[in-house]
């Protein structure tokens, strides 16, 4: 999970102690369960699958990983067990998050992680051949056109972006904090994120040719192409 600016690519103020080793999140990580929460200002609580993303890869994540090109680059990978279960496979894939406790849990899986926002400097740039935004990971950043765009920046032309949308058809924009269900107030200063279903995600792809939608055990995606491939063009290494 990401709370960067997309505009300018830096932290929001105050947004780097939220992911202190103390804060929910890191927590969650660490005992692998929840309960753990995205609260808007308004109270409203959306539910995180704490115990979904320290698992292994389940069968409609695999179905996805073998839906990707080439080399890999997980945004937001959370605990890493799509980074983890790519490199059991063999292939190129890099996870990268903001949160050090989910870089460090991806790495005690066996995979390769980097603490890093989507808007910060990444290695291989414009080379990638498959972005993954799962598990919410379209909020980023609050702006879907931007991280869109930076996501073009990062694929090579032709390149494939998977996304997971939200189950129902939403389009939203909001600031929010993390946290557990003992906590009386959040603390810190909110974060910007955003919630899209698949029409709302298609409809901000400008630029992007469709590659397909589908949905799995309540769980929905979308695939999407950046552009025309050239002839020999490179790949991620």
């Amino acid at each position: 999970m990401v709370a960067h600016d997309p505009a300018t690519g830096q932290a929001a103020p105050g947004v780097p102690g939220a992911w202190s080793a103390s804060d929910p999140y890191a927590t969650a990580l660490r005992t692998g369960r929840g309960p753990l929460f995205l609260r808007r200002a308004d109270g409203w609580l959306l539910p995180l699958d704490v115990e979904r993303w320290c698992a292994r890869a389940d069968a409609v994540d695999r179905a996805v990983l073998d839906r990707c090109e080439g080399a890999v680059l997980d945004v937001g990978c959370g605990p890493g067990r799509l980074v983890a279960e790519l490199a059991a496979r063999g292939r190129t894939v890099l996870g990268i998050d903001v949160s050090p406790a989910a870089v460090a849990h991806t790495v005690r899986l066996g995979g390769q992680a980097l603490r890093r926002s989507v808007f910060d400097p990444l290695p291989a740039e414009g080379r990638w051949d498959t972005v993954l935004l799962m598990d919410g990971n379209l909020g980023i950043g609050g702006d879907p056109r931007a991280l869109l765009d930076r996501v073009a920046r990062l694929l090579r032309p032709g390149g494939l972006l998977i996304a997971e949308t939200a189950p129902v058809d939403v389009d939203e924009r909001t600031h929010v904090h993390v946290v557990g269900v003992a906590d009386v107030r959040p603390t810190g200063p909110p974060f910007p994120w955003a919630r899209l279903g698949t029409a709302a995600l298609l409809r901000y792809a400008r630029g992007w040719d469709p590659a397909g939608v589908w949905t799995a055990d309540d769980r929905r995606f979308a695939a999407l192409r950046s552009g025309a491939a050239p002839a020999g063009g490179r790949r991620a290494r």
